[in-house]
């Protein structure tokens, strides 16, 4: 069934005015009218990052192309859908388009979530050079993976508490895991963590539980490389648990690198979920290499017996919220200071060269104190130039073969044969 846009009405010129002064207003670009990206995702203003995930995957697995190909609109419904998404998931995009609509938001730097799957082989080894050269590419969950999950059609494996099990998933497919807990286990917390030694990329997924029961993606944490290995976590303890998004930092890093370490810490963000219920909670790795399967092991943990590690890092993360408030105002310090340094380096620079032209207009001046005439003295200067110039060395003469020698003897060398067989 074909989605019809809806129509626009005729607008009177006092609402035209009260939209104007709105910092959500739509933007015209050429004849293309831009919509107010809270509205597209139907999501309030003060929504939070897990509403604004939510609204953004139902839309998106609506509108996408592979399940409209018949229909024209959907694909630009989709398009819109992600651009939204990508103003208001980034925080400073999102504080900039809040006080000064999308005239404050670049276009041009929008990120868009690549589906590896419906990439095709060329695209995907463009999009694997590109991440080699360490272009930023951000990956989204294939949606025949979402759809599954959604209609519950998966198969789910049983993963117990403190056992891991070490699988092997395919490119842009993923493998299902159920956890059962209970109400003690649940009030100790739980972690579920994902590593792979051979540095496999993947994704490590969270799924909500619907009505109808099928499942619908909550969380997502992209594996991330320490040394040789990549690893992926979520942990449910009872109190806000921060992750620290690495892709707003690498986009930060290819435009300046002073930006790279003010901005290292703005991707550090709260989880939505901070604790679980008792029953059955289902995860997945999601394989998101580009050619090749991934190798990794999986393992559900209840937190109940690591107390000290709970405090040590609700610890670390109050310094690392703190450090992240000192780096704001550190960063216009430096800012100033870097100013003033660069404007005394082109101040020395000016002055060194005021310096040499005056000196030099001084020699030039002690040089006129002279009666001679300025011939006379070019060509004394010469002269004397010349006796200091290093005479050419001689060439060594080349030495001729024995045979030529011969040839020139002179008159008086004859050659006398003597028998010594006859006496004299």
């Amino acid at each position: 069934m074909k989605m019809k846009m809806p129509t626009r009405k005729s607008r009177s010129r006092k609402e035209n005015r009260d939209d104007e002064k709105k910092p959500a207003t739509a933007a015209v670009e050429g004849k293309q009218v831009r919509r107010d990206p809270y509205e597209v995702l139907g999501v309030q203003r003060n929504c939070t990052d897990q509403e604004l995930k939510s609204a953004y995957r139902k839309l998106a697995l609506k509108y996408h192309p592979d399940k409209n190909a018949n229909d024209p609109n959907a694909a630009d419904m989709f398009k819109e859908v992600t651009f939204s998404y990508n103003i208001l998931s980034d925080p400073d995009k999102r504080r900039q388009y809040d006080t000064a609509g999308f005239q404050a938001v670049e276009s041009e730097s929008q990120e868009l979530e690549l589906d590896l799957s419906n990439l095709g082989t060329v695209n995907t080894m463009f999009a694997a050079i590109f991440s080699k050269l360490g272009v930023p590419i951000k990956t989204t969950v294939a949606t025949t993976i979402l759809e599954e999950a959604l209609s519950g059609t998966i198969i789910t494996h049983p993963l117990r508490l403190g056992e891991p099990l070490s699988k092997k998933v395919e490119k842009q497919c993923a493998n299902f895991y159920s956890v059962s807990i209970t109400e003690e286990e649940a009030r100790g917390g739980l972690v579920c963590r994902v590593q792979s030694s051979d540095r496999s990329k993947f994704k490590l997924l969270y799924f909500d539980r619907e009505e109808n029961g099928g499942l619908s993606l909550a969380l997502q944490e992209d594996s991330t490389r320490t040394g040789k290995v990549t690893s992926a976590g979520m942990y449910f303890l009872g109190f806000p648990v921060y992750r620290l998004d690495h892709a707003a930092n690498s986009l930060a890093a290819s435009k300046d690198p002073d930006a790279a370490f003010f901005k290292k810490l703005d991707g550090f963000q709260s989880c939505e979920v901070t604790e679980l219920k008792a029953g059955t909670h289902v995860f997945a790795v999601y394989g998101d290499n580009f050619f090749r399967s991934a190798s990794y092991t999986i393992e559900a943990l209840c937190a109940a017996s690591f107390a000290k590690e709970k405090e040590d890092l609700r610890t670390v993360e109050a310094q690392i919220l703190s450090k992240r408030a000192e780096l704001s105002k550190f960063e216009s310090e430096y800012r100033e200071v870097l100013a003033q340094f660069t404007e005394m380096t082109a101040r020395y620079t000016q002055e060194m060269q005021t310096i040499d032209l005056l000196l030099k207009q001084r020699n030039e001046i002690h040089a006129s104190y002279s009666v001679a005439p300025p011939g006379k003295r070019s060509a004394s200067k010469s002269k004397r130039s010349s006796s200091k110039e290093p005479k050419e060395e001689e060439q060594p003469r080349e030495k001729k073969p024995a045979r030529d020698r011969l040839k020139k003897r002179r008159w008086y060398n004859l050659h006398l044969k003597v028998n010594q067989r006859k006496a004299c």
